[in-house]
């Protein structure tokens, strides 16, 4: 299978964001320790939604949302520098809540499984 260019370059800007991040290049407080989960990328290669996850209360993660987007700028300027492309994409960083859900799915199959339910 084909992938497509917008899937390749979205790999590499997760790549280069996670780097980014795990170097702490971004001096914001408002950013606790966050992981890049994906990126999805427009096809035309105009808009990335970068999505994060952290574990934390919610006053944490939205602290640690607005900080990421206040640094957008900064983001696309570095992603400008490290990627051979001819338009930067706009950053949008999101919050991704899959891995919560996935871990409360856990949680009640496994509370099934021990009440006798499965």
């Amino acid at each position: 299978m084909a992938f497509k260019r917008s899937e390749r370059v979205a790999d590499l800007i997760k790549e280069e964001i996670a780097s980014l991040m795990l170097h702490g290049e971004i001096k914001d407080p408002r950013i606790g320790f966050v992981t890049i989960t994906r990126v999805d990328l427009t096809p035309d290669l105009k808009e990335a939604r970068v999505y994060f996850s952290q574990i934390g209360s919610d006053k944490d993660k939205a602290k640690s949302a607005d900080g990421l987007n206040s640094a957008s700028g900064f983001v696309r300027r570095y992603l400008a520098k490290r990627l051979d492309l001819r338009h930067i994409p706009k950053v949008t960083f999101f919050f991704d809540e899959t891995l919560e859900y996935s871990d409360r799915i856990e949680k009640v199959l496994r509370d099934l499984k021990e009440g006798g339910g499965l």
